[in-house]
């Protein structure tokens, strides 16, 4: 049984204060779109969504009502925190977990399923893309050095993973005082293997204000998805 985590926490204090899960992409708000994309995604057995419990409220009017999906109070301090509080929420038969960012309105449905399908082989997958640009390593102000191109991966969501894999992992990182930005560094740590699914350059997070109208282009430029037919009604 597979639990969709959405993770709608985070203090968008990149983008002025504005609540970003909150701001219309096409017409729709940022984290609906993001819920959405789960909804076809015949493996999520459940979505839960993640928010600051001063937001409840707000998010549970917003998605509550969509099949599947449970709203929980269960943000954290840091991304690593609002995982493992969401956790204690999964139903107990659940045994994958797939984690997403609330703030990555533009991920298509396929890509999702090539994420879960990967990490049924190694029990640890991450959704991204190939980097396009040179990238420098920076020290003091002055370049380091020069990383191969061929060989950077831009990491997006969803990540996905084994549930008994990450909560070993976690409990790891725990102990050894570690609190991550990225999911899949849990099992990097540890040497577990993480496949690197190729997605699309247009699943970017909405941080800053300039992201939005960027995101509004990308959008004109998608396929439309096609609603499953047992599910029309949900909608």
């Amino acid at each position: 049984m597979l639990s969709a985590i959405i993770l709608a926490a985070g203090s968008s204090t990149r983008m002025g204060g504005v609540n970003k899960q909150f701001l219309e992409l096409g017409g729709q708000p940022v984290l609906l779109r993001s819920v959405q994309a789960f909804l076809w995604e015949e493996e999520a057995d459940e979505i839960l969504v993640v928010c600051r419990r001063a937001d409840w409220g707000a998010v549970d009017d917003l998605v509550g009502h969509l099949p599947k999906v449970r709203v929980v109070p269960a943000g954290g301090e840091t991304r690593q925190q609002s995982v493992e509080n969401a956790l204690q929420y999964l139903y107990p038969l659940c045994d994958r977990i797939a984690i997403h960012d609330g703030a990555r309105p533009l991920v298509r449905p396929e890509d999702i399923e090539k994420t879960i399908a990967a990490a049924k082989e190694t029990g640890a997958a991450v959704l991204g893309v190939m980097a396009k640009d040179t990238i420098k390593v920076v020290g003091d102000g002055l370049v380091q050095s020069t990383p191969d191109r061929s060989t950077l991966f831009i990491t997006q969501t969803p990540q996905v993973f084994d549930l008994g894999l990450y909560q070993q992992a976690l409990a790891a990182a725990k102990e050894a005082g570690a609190d991550l930005t990225d999911d899949s560094q849990l099992f990097e740590r540890l040497d577990q293997p993480v496949a690197a699914v190729i997605g699309h350059y247009d699943n970017i997070k909405i941080t800053t204000p300039e992201d939005l109208p960027a995101a509004e282009a990308m959008l004109a430029l998608q396929p439309e998805w096609e609603m499953p037919e047992d599910e029309e009604d949900d909608f």
